[in-house]
């Protein structure tokens, strides 16, 4: 299924979102999500924080998101220099 996903341009995405413990708002802690997602909109990214803003105590500090594509073309170089050893 997710070799699927990523011929359709999905990318592993992770992001760290830092909240406010309902319990004590002066801590931060880090919650890490990871999942298949288009960049640049990143729709299943919003999906969960908008739940998250929804449904959870905790307030949002920050998020921070990478993505990497895991499907790439194939690369070739020419060698100019040859090298053999005994």
């Amino acid at each position: 299924m997710s070799l699927i996903l990523q011929l359709k341009d999905y990318r592993l995405t992770t992001a760290h979102i830092y909240y406010h413990m309902p319990d004590h708002p002066g801590l931060l802690q880090e919650f890490l999500w990871q999942q298949y997602d288009l960049a640049p909109g990143f729709p299943e990214l919003r999906k969960f924080i908008d739940f998250w803003q929804t449904k959870l105590d905790g307030k949002i500090h920050s998020v921070r998101v990478a993505s990497a594509s895991l499907v790439k073309t194939s690369e070739w170089r020419h060698t100019e220099t040859y090298l053999r050893l005994h």
